[in-house]
């Protein structure tokens, strides 16, 4: 057996963020609803997993496009498998009594450009949608900024998304609509089973094995890695796809992320003057319901706060909550550039890695493989761009 490696946990940020949790869930249970209380704890566990198993697409995406080393692209199709086997049946209401629906966006431009945008934004930004939560929670300083620019560039989306929507497009397609929920859940395994296929063949090819999914570091008991980590990935498939279905049955809606920073974002401007009610986005639906609410109405915006304390506790608890005091100013420029582009685009094409990719593709919106396709191209341009700005060494990329 390896060497264990353990930190220590911080046992002041445990104590703290251990009350913060329990004070936000009583307020949310007290002034909202047990089910956003419960929504809350379930973007905590969401955190935890993410933060634990360091489940990012950001990352398994630039590892393979330099090196074709395929075990974070793994465990993302097997993530999306497994989400798609429990939401097929839900969402195609085999389970009447269970009120759920499909995360669908129209297929057109807007998506193509905005997926193509946000994979850029992965790279230079340095985290997707869950990636930037959890880091923030992790205390990565850098992040902060990348967060804060998420947050603008989605407000500015989303008052440009009117003539974006106006451009060609062919509407919502749901795959269990045209194809019936089994057969169209039959074929998404068989694509899905064919990508998986073909990097782990790239990765063998180049390396003559795979990456398993175990941890680094192995604990002498079972409880002990759950609690102070770090997890196999395998674990955070677990974890994400359990929390994510439950989502689905709680919400009633996939998973999404991306909805609250647009909303945060028109909130700010709203309090210092800006007339946000006249925007075409925020003047009805939900969104204009949501901007004239708290923002601890929002299920996207309080799972996403549990999300970032989850990501805080668990990190606080593998000895691995650092903040970082100086940073250099071209990481500053790009997590501004990137930042924006994360906001931007996933306001234009209907969601982030989590919304569009994973709860698109989960619940049978054909948006969520265009969005792929499109933001994976994005990825391999910021790939290149980051080793033009020096942050990375040239490389033998995907071919």
């Amino acid at each position: 057996m390896e060497a264990v490696t353990k930190n220590k946990p911080d046992k002041l940020v445990v104590l703290f963020i251990s009350v913060a949790i329990l004070a936000i869930s009583l307020l949310l249970q007290n002034d909202f609803s047990l089910k956003q209380a419960l929504l809350f704890l379930v973007g905590i566990v969401l955190g935890i997993s993410l933060m634990h198993a360091m489940f990012g697409f950001t990352g398994g995406w630039r590892m393979y496009i330099r090196s074709q080393r395929s075990v974070g692209i793994r465990a993302q199709l097997i993530l999306v498998a497994c989400s798609s086997i429990l939401f097929f049946p839900v969402v195609a209401k085999v389970f009447p009594e269970i009120n759920s629906h499909a995360a669908l966006g129209q297929i057109g431009t807007s998506v193509v450009v905005g997926a193509f945008l946000f994979g850029i934004g992965m790279q230079l930004g340095g985290g997707c949608g869950s990636g930037t939560l959890f880091t923030v929670g992790q205390g990565q300083t850098d992040m902060l900024i990348t967060i804060s620019f998420f947050i603008i560039g989605a407000t500015i989306g989303s008052y440009h998304l009117p003539w974006w929507l106006a451009l060609p497009n062919i509407g919502k397609v749901s795959l269990i609509t045209e194809l019936g929920w089994l057969p169209a859940l039959v074929t998404q395994l068989v694509v899905l089973a064919v990508l998986y296929r073909y990097v782990s063949s790239r990765e063998i090819k180049r390396h003559q094995k795979l990456q398993d999914f175990s941890a680094k570091t192995k604990h002498e008991n079972f409880i002990e890695q759950l609690v102070h980590g770090p997890w196999p990935i395998w674990w955070g498939v677990v974890g994400l796809t359990l929390f994510g279905f439950i989502t689905l049955l709680m919400a009633g809606y996939p998973w999404s992320i991306t909805f609250a920073f647009g909303l945060w974002g028109a909130k700010i401007w709203s309090a210092l003057g800006g007339d946000v009610a006249s925007w075409a986005y925020w003047s009805g639906g939900y969104p204009a319901k949501a901007l004239n609410q708290s923002v601890l109405a929002d299920i996207t915006s309080v799972m996403n706060f549990g999300i970032i304390l989850g990501a805080m506790l668990a990190a606080a608890l593998a000895g691995k909550y650092a903040p970082e005091g100086k940073l250099k100013s071209k990481r500053v420029l790009t997590a501004i550039i990137g930042g924006l582009l994360l906001g931007y685009g996933a306001r234009l094409a209907f969601g982030c890695n989590i919304g569009a990719l994973l709860g698109g593709i989960a619940s049978g919106s054909l948006h969520g493989w265009l969005w792929l396709i499109a933001a994976f191209t994005g990825g391999i341009v910021g790939v290149k761009i980051r080793v033009w700005m020096k942050f990375d060494k040239p490389y033998r990329g995907v071919s």
